[in-house]
């Protein structure tokens, strides 16, 4: 192992030795409330939400473990207890804390949905519980994975603007250009524009996603293919979605601020009577650019509806149109091995005939009917995308340094996802030992529509060599087909079902094993020569883990799970005469790590991983005409989180990554040794929000990164760096608020990613946004 990580090895343990020294201190200061939350069966009840309140003032909370059990701190007084839990009516309990506390046992009895309350005051950047990694209720703590949840809280603080934003905070998720046109990250090593889920359904098409209407985002590493299917071999990222309750509220936000920005956000939540809860959330942004020319104008409007039928089902139906429209934008060229040393807004192209469109109309219906121990949950998605780009390709600057070429090229997608998702969960004991068991299946078709178009300059040439010191052109253009651009229509049918079990046993200990069956099976039609080809594969996907607590707050464990990508990539953009006979690429994960709850809005996470990435393809050392899958690639790494609040006034969210992402043999794009592209090893983020009064509050932080390769050549670039934000935020009543936010405070010249070599994104230099959010 190199020595820096043996010094990160180091650094993790001194962090873990001062969060248990942290944790020993608050317990010797404060009493706890202890006690178990169980049916009237006296069943544990796992996943209840556990609230402590004095006065309305939200103190602590926390969710129950095995066993039903939990913890609060307490410190005297007069306090309120309040337990809610899906299925059961709500059971608040007044007593006197301190030491005078003793364990107890709360009895929910079974209810109908519209007894259950939402607690309005906000957990901050803590997530209160976690279903989605075992789509069961579990404490974060008791999931054998590394996991990060970024709560709505934190995404308003920071002002983030873009799931870019968001993954900032996320250690070991990097954001990459996607050539200025979607969403793509870099997950443990692995770049994917397609994993990407809202509330657990596959949402895979390259777009834009805005964030206005998440009540969290999840990023869950390592393979997920047993919850999740096919591919997220580093991981996925899951968008929790804003969903009707009980509690009448409404919330307008109104933004502004340097190059442009302008937007406006609503959030509209009714109960119409027992029955019938309605939300609604919407956005509109129009906004422009400290590079020349670059702009985006976006609208998105959400209703969802909530129907509570009988004393145990509840029904959701969702709707969303988003659309998206931007100048398209790739960035600056390299010289010399790092990006060109000219004005960060220089734009290359004609931006008069760059553009970038996005449409998504998303239908979704969710059933969730409790029945005794049984819980059944359906899920049906039904979307349509229509998604087009055109854009202008800076390439090479000439020896001399006076022309840079230029290239261009359109393409659009039009697809149609839809899936459907049965999910059965069953709570059983035998003896001593607790199951929660989970047997589910899905369904899905995907029809895609693929069209590419190769500019051509004056009609003649696909290349231009235009002035590098003025590389804005409004040279005429024709696009139009070549013998190797894109015509095609992709149909995939998905066919699942999948088993889990979560074992306690006693107190301490808890195992989870599960086994997922995929049938993937794609037709490619190719329009332009009538050829079709096809291919079906039979992917079995395991996954076990273990976790050991020695006490409540802790949990060690240690994990492997398995994810495979089918060899048309997961675009479906990628099956050739040559790939339909390859065998879907391998991901493996080890892991080993500890989650330790220094308070009950407080956590402290640490994980150490090797992921290992095989069948990836490699020309045929003997025959560079064929390709044959003998490449590989490995990423070893450590993960280190603190969320929470540090005191009733202090909240933080940050992290450490250090990663090591290579090839280990040749592929078809590396020879072994190459680094993995946009994979910096050393990340750092560290957010701090403090309350100063009643009235102000302000924010401050930083992030880190060392100094990553733009492609996987290895031949350019990208310098490390570190950008400091702050905030202030004032309260002009209960409901009426201001916030401006300071991005970049010192001004610093970074460039935050690539797509290749030649497409390197310059950083946000400072700015400065103001809000103003009014609840009523």
């Amino acid at each position: 192992m190199p020595a820096a990580i043996h010094k990160s090895v180091r650094f993790a343990h001194v962090l873990l030795l001062l969060a248990l020294f942290s944790h020993f201190e608050v317990v010797v200061a404060q009493s706890s409330v202890r006690g178990r939350v169980l049916d009237e069966n006296a069943a544990a009840v796992v996943g209840a939400r556990v609230v402590l309140t004095r006065d309305g003032e939200l103190l602590s909370s926390t969710i129950t473990g095995g066993e039903g059990s939990f913890s609060l701190p307490s410190d005297g007084g007069e306090y309120s207890l309040t337990v809610s839990a899906d299925g059961f009516t709500t059971v608040t309990r007044l007593f006197r804390g301190g030491k005078e506390a003793k364990d107890f046992d709360v009895v929910l009895q079974v209810g109908t949905y519209s007894t259950s309350i939402t607690i309005t005051d906000s957990l901050g950047y803590q997530a209160s519980g976690f279903s989605s990694a075992l789509k069961t209720p579990v404490p974060l703590r008791d999931v054998p994975q590394s996991i990060t949840v970024i709560t709505k809280e934190a995404i308003t603080d920071q002002s983030m603007q873009s799931i870019g934003d968001v993954v900032r905070n996320v250690p070991g998720i990097t954001a990459t250009q996607g050539e200025n046109n979607r969403d793509q990250v870099v997950i443990r090593g692995n770049s994917s524009s397609a994993d990407f889920f809202v509330d657990g359904l596959r949402d895979d098409v390259q777009y834009y996603r805005d964030l206005y209407n998440l009540e969290r985002l999840e990023a869950l590493k390592g393979p997920n293919a047993m919850i999740f299917g096919r591919g997220g071999g580093g991981g996925v990222i899951n968008r929790v979605t804003k969903q009707p309750s009980m509690a009448a509220f409404r919330e307008l936000t109104f933004q502004g601020g340097s190059f442009g920005n302008r937007r406006a956000t609503g959030d509209l939540n009714q109960p119409l009577n027992d029955v019938f809860a309605f939300r609604l959330n919407g956005i509109y942004d129009k906004s422009g650019s400290f590079r020349d020319y670059v702009g985006f104008d976006r609208i998105g409007i959400n209703p969802t509806l909530s129907i509570t039928s009988g004393e145990q089902t509840q029904f959701r139906f969702s709707y969303e149109h988003f659309r998206d429209n931007r100048v398209a934008d790739r960035g600056i060229p390299s010289v010399d091995g790092h990006p060109a040393d000219i004005d960060i807004s220089t734009f290359f192209g004609n931006p008069k005939l760059s553009r970038v469109r996005g449409r998504v109309n998303v239908v979704t219906a969710i059933v969730d009917h409790q029945t005794g121990a049984l819980n059944i949950r359906n899920r049906t998605l039904f979307g349509r995308y229509n998604r087009f780009y055109q854009n202008f390709v800076p390439g090479n600057v000439t020896p001399e340094k006076s022309q840079v070429g230029l290239s261009a090229y359109n393409n659009s997608t039009r697809r149609q996802n839809l899936f459907n998702q049965t999910d059965m969960t069953y709570t059983t004991n035998t003896g001593r030992i607790r199951h929660t068991l989970l047997g589910g299946a899905e369904f899905g078709r995907q029809i895609s529509r693929n069209l590419r178009n190769t500019g051509f300059f004056n009609n003649t040439s696909t290349t231009l060599l235009a002035s590098f010191e003025n590389p804005t052109i409004d040279t005429p253009v024709t696009f139009r087909q070549t013998a190797t651009d894109a015509a095609n229509r992709v149909t995939a049918n998905i066919v699942a079902t999948y088993a889990q079990d979560q074992i306690e046993i006693g107190r301490h200990v808890q195992l989870l094993v599960g086994l997922r069956f995929d049938r993937f099976d794609i037709n490619f039609l190719d329009n332009r020569d009538g050829e079709n080809l096809g291919r079906t594969d039979n992917l079995f996907s395991p996954r076990a883990g273990v976790v050991f607590k020695p006490m409540e707050p802790l949990s060690l464990y240690a994990s492997y799970g398995v994810s495979y990508l089918p060899s048309s990539g997961d675009q479906f953009s990628s099956l050739t005469s040559i790939t339909q006979t390859l065998k879907p690429e391998k991901f493996s994960n080890y892991e080993f790590g500890a989650k330790w709850e220094l308070r009950s809005n407080l956590s402290f996470t640490a994980a150490t991983y090797r992921l290992d990435r095989t069948n990836t393809r490699a020309v045929d050392p003997s025959d560079p005409t064929r390709i044959v899958q003998t490449g590989s690639q490995r990423t070893k790494g450590i993960e280190v989180g603190l969320q929470g609040n540090i005191s009733r006034d202090w909240k933080v969210i940050g992290g450490y990554a250090l990663q090591d992402a290579v090839v280990t043999r040749a592929t078809a794009s590396a020879p072994a040794g190459a680094r993995i592209a946009q994979v910096p090893r050393h990340t750092f983020s560290l957010w701090n929000h403090y309350r100063l009064s009643q009235k102000w509050r302000f924010g401050l932080g930083v992030h880190h990164r060392s100094d990553v390769s733009a492609a996987i050549d290895n031949r350019v670039t990208l310098p490390g760096f570190t950008q400091t934000d702050a905030a202030l935020f004032y309260s002009i009543t209960e409901k009426l608020g201001l916030q401006a936010n300071l991005v970049n405070v010192f001004n610093r010249r970074f460039f935050v990613n690539a797509n290749g070599n030649n497409n390197i994104s310059p950083g946000q230099p400072i700015a400065a946004r103001f809000g103003l959010g009014w609840k009523f």
